[in-house]
């Protein structure tokens, strides 16, 4: 986890210094960053394409019941609480704390938060830095726990479902937190009908997660819902 933080704010702190210079897409920058952290991944990640990673910790909520498709569905990992606390700390922390409130004004207006005495490109880097962290550990979750071993492009495209989701809930953590709830139903329903002996066509429903977000990308497409809540710096609002 440590490791993958790190290259998560390496990566991170990159695109927040590359996107500090004048009309640079920072969009556009960061898909390039995207490629070429996959071929970087799969270049070092040759030798671990085999080997199990060991499993992370996780709470068994199901040891009531005795149906194992019960006591599996409520085996949860400790990074779904994280992530479930993080969130609540985001909501509460950007409308309530200093920082959070310097973020969110240099996320809206570099005039203003220059006015304000602060350094815009500083404040992007260390924000874009951390948020680069944060990502790293959810992909490292991948291959330590769900499905618990590496190979290439393992994430599946779930980082870009990760940018459908953000816009999805308007930048909210709260409102990221029950997306990423509802996308990560969708992507359990092959798996459960599996579980339950459907054997025809529940293959069909692991499709179901890039449905949805085609779906969600389709119905916020207009320009009033798709930039609802956007940071006025993002350059998709420019």
């Amino acid at each position: 986890l440590l490791a993958a933080a790190l290259a998560g704010l390496c990566f991170g702190l990159f695109h927040g210094w590359i996107c500090k210079f004048p009309k640079v897409n920072d969009i556009a920058i960061g898909i390039a960053l995207m490629l070429f952290g996959t071929g970087l991944a799969f270049f070092f990640g040759k030798p671990f394409i085999q080997p199990s990673a060991p499993d992370l910790p996780a709470i068994r909520f199901g040891n009531w019941s005795d149906i194992p498709q019960v006591q599996a569905a409520l085996n949860v990992n400790v990074l779904f609480l994280i992530g479930a606390a993080l969130a609540v700390f985001l909501w509460w922390a950007f409308r309530n704390t200093r920082v959070g409130l310097i973020v969110r004004v240099v996320g809206d207006s570099a005039d203003a938060a220059r006015a304000m005495g602060l350094n815009p490109n500083t404040v992007r880097l260390l924000a874009t830095g951390v948020g680069g962290a944060l990502a790293g550990i959810g992909g490292a979750y991948l291959s330590l726990y769900y499905p618990g071993s590496w190979t290439e492009r393992i994430s599946s495209g779930q980082g870009l479902m990760a940018v459908a989701l953000v816009i999805f809930a308007r930048w909210n953590p709260l409102g990221c937190f029950a997306a990423a709830l509802l996308f990560g139903g969708a992507g359990a329903l092959g798996p459960a009908l599996q579980s339950v002996g459907v054997t025809q066509g529940y293959y069909l429903f692991y499709a179901a997660p890039y449905i949805l977000t085609l779906i969600i990308m389709i119905a916020t497409s207009s320009p009033s819902r798709t930039l609802a809540g956007a940071p006025g710096e993002l350059s998709i609002t420019k």
